[in-house]
């Protein structure tokens, strides 16, 4: 393979691997024997193209894992049974090559969406597509949405990113000028555009399934897009993270040399980002019926369900209001996951920390350190449950609680009734890795609990964040909230059954008690206004466990303060009543054992904490000093081949693709800060 391959994705290859997909949303197996020629000149043939990149662009649940409700697993929200080495610095190094599947830096489905607009759109023009004028439209429209959302990825990732819109030669010289990086506003403008091309040409729900990309999910994605830019260079303002910024590594080349802002500077262009972003979350808000929540765990079958709680366990997910776009799954074509096993245990490893937990207000709406809140205390599970934001309530798990209600022949993965949480294993399929578990994504029928098998579906957009995203941009905008912000804090709260009076808990909220266990509390590291806090706070339990949070951590700046101050990743209070859940059924002695120069030690020692430390049990782990953090570390480092092969010299400096700030030009090693 040549080494200026760096954009090519044969088209060969990649539509004979497109036309032999069947993992794709509607089980559609495209024809397989058309030449490339005389492919995508039908809607069957859009649609099928399409079909072949939603399993390979967009989140779903993946197998022996638990899905997307484990995404955000190495954040303050959960946390997995090894800690992640972004969190030691020095350890998250520089690489110099990757197979191409595992490199970030990738253009393999950016390649494949060009391919598909470079052939369809002359063919549309021309009126050289069969079939209904309305889908192929819509089949379009997918198209650029796909590879907005691709490219989003990668914006996420590394910030200035080379615009790629068409096909490349495989030659030196037009691939070297197309690798040159835009500045990360003019990325993030380029996927607003497609997104824009994506809701003109797209219709709402076009198969009222809800399994095909539509209006309101590119509407959604465009006010996520523009409120993680607005708030990026808001935050980064000022550093080498932003164009122009001081140190911004783009302004070492020609090309981005004299960059200016289109909307003339940095504060224009956030003001631009923050109205978009209001704009395209009203559009979906507005029209958003949010799905009931009776705040209870349904406990026997001939109680009522929850349908707030089975919206994330369903096997069909059309029929609930705020589902925008789901993924469905089917046992009998082998398109399953382990979402529903993974919820019967210890969620396969991903445990909730106990800053997730004590982030959640009592139903009251006041703090738990707040006097009068009421709070139960930490001693168990079943304390901690009592009386607070229904949203912890129905989703944290207790032992002694009923995991299955419909029972069945097959499903011997079944946990029929929740046990104490084993900390003291190692297997993350089984395992507790904090203590605190979710039942989100769980299903109480014993036929999903077959190992590999489980086939509910997957919420790739709902629309409840649309309504966050519009508080947040409205404050972050204008200082304050306007009155259709407001309704929508009242309409979120309410539904959670906590007190709708979020003034109340604005009043009662104290930052140097949020910042123990929120870092969200931070952004550049400074404590924000109780306001702002609690408008993410909202948005943290709203979304817990499905895959924003640490995106939402970067684009607030939220780590700065770890650079200095370690993070102490915490679980539940095992050195209290708890305790006595670990003990030898014969002879009643303990089975904890601590001390980190004990090798057989298997929980933290309480001269620590008295909370569970999952990360600092022995002396010779890494992270037994708790998370540290490096200012390189929000954007990832490119690999450094991409550096190499377009020099043409061996001289790094002279490739038109930069170094991500603060990371080095050489392989194997740290951020420099």
């Amino acid at each position: 393979m040549k080494q200026i391959n760096i954009f090519k994705h044969v088209a060969g290859v990649a539509l004979l691997g497109l036309l032999c997909s069947c993992n794709d949303f509607l089980d559609e197996t495209p024809k397989s024997t058309i030449s490339p020629e005389n492919y995508l000149t039908e809607e069957s043939q859009l649609a099928a193209y399409a079909n072949g990149l939603y399993a390979d662009i967009l989140p779903s649940h993946g197998n022996w894992s638990y899905g997307t409700f484990g995404t955000d697993q190495h954040t303050d929200n959960q946390a997995y049974m090894n800690y992640d080495n972004k969190y030691i610095p020095g350890q998250w190094k520089t690489i110099q090559s990757q197979k191409a599947d595992d490199d970030p830096y990738r253009f393999k489905f950016i390649y494949s969406c060009n391919y598909f607009l470079e052939n369809v759109m002359p063919r549309y023009t021309a009126k050289q597509i069969s079939g209904s004028d309305a889908n192929i439209r819509h089949y379009i429209g997918e198209m650029y949405f796909l590879r907005a959302y691709e490219y989003f990825k990668r914006y996420q990732m590394f910030g200035d990113f080379p615009i790629v819109r068409n096909t490349l030669p495989d030659q030196m010289d037009p691939l070297v000028e197309a690798s040159k990086r835009s500045p990360r506003n003019e990325v993030a403008r380029f996927i607003i555009s497609d997104l824009d091309s994506a809701i003109v040409l797209m219709e709402s729900n076009p198969d009222k399934a809800k399994t095909r990309i539509n209006k309101e999910s590119a509407l959604l994605l465009k006010s996520r897009v523009a409120l993680f830019e607005g708030t990026w260079l808001k935050y980064f303002k000022n550093t080498a993270f932003v164009p122009n910024g001081p140190g911004w590594p783009g302004k070492e080349k020609d090309y981005n040399a004299n960059y200016q802002y289109p909307t003339g500077d940095i504060d224009s262009e956030i003001n631009y980002f923050l109205t978009l972003a209001m704009e395209a979350s009203q559009e979906v808000a507005d029209a958003t019926v949010l799905v009931e929540n009776t705040g209870l765990v349904q406990q026997a079958a001939t109680e009522p369900a929850n349908p707030y709680m089975d919206m994330f366990s369903a096997v069909d997910m059309s029929s609930y209001s705020e589902v925008l776009l789901w993924r469905p799954y089917s046992k009998g074509l082998g398109q399953v996951h382990c979402v529903v096993v993974g919820a019967q245990f210890g969620d396969y490893g991903v445990g909730v920390t106990r800053g997730m937990v004590d982030g959640f207000l009592m139903a009251n709406g006041l703090p738990i350190y707040a006097a009068g809140s009421g709070y139960k205390g930490d001693e168990t599970i079943t304390d901690v449950r009592k009386e607070r934001d229904s949203r912890l309530t129905i989703f944290l798990k207790e032992p002694g609680q009923k995991n299955i209600l419909i029972e069945a022949v097959e499903g011997d993965h079944a946990v029929p009734v929740e046990p104490v949480p084993n900390i003291l294993t190692g297997d993350a399929a089984k395992g507790y890795a904090t203590g605190y578990a979710l039942r989100k994504g769980g299903s109480f029928d014993q036929a999903q609990c077959v190992n590999g098998e489980n086939y509910t579906g997957s919420i790739t957009f709902r629309a409840s964040e649309a309504l966050l995203n519009y508080m947040e941009a409205c404050y972050e905008k204008n200082g304050n909230l306007d009155a259709k912000a407001q309704s929508y804090w009242r309409a979120l709260r309410e539904r959670a059954h906590v007190d709708p009076d979020y003034n109340k808990t604005i009043a009662a909220t104290v930052m140097s008690e949020e910042a123990k266990n929120d870092w969200g509390a931070y952004s550049a590291g400074q404590l924000i206004d109780p306001t702002l806090y609690n408008i993410r706070r909202e948005r943290r339990c709203e979304l817990m466990a499905e895959a924003l949070r640490y995106m939402d951590l970067c684009r607030w700046r939220s780590m700065d303060q770890m650079i200095a101050t370690p993070y102490h990743i915490e679980g539940i209070k095992i050195w209290g009543e708890m305790q006595n859940w670990y003990k030898d059924e014969t002879t009643g002695e303990s089975l904890l054992v601590y001390g980190m120069d004990n090798p057989k030690a298997n929980v933290s020692a309480p001269s620590l904490s008295k909370y569970y430390r999952p990360y600092e049990k022995l002396s010779n782990s890494i992270a037994k000093d708790g998370y540290r953090w490096a200012m390189a570390h929000y954007l990832k480092p490119i690999n450094i081949q991409h550096l190499d092969i377009t020099t043409g010299s061996g001289d790094v400096s002279s490739s038109p693709i930069y170094q991500n700030p603060y990371w080095p030009t050489a392989a194997n090693q740290g951020a420099l800060q």
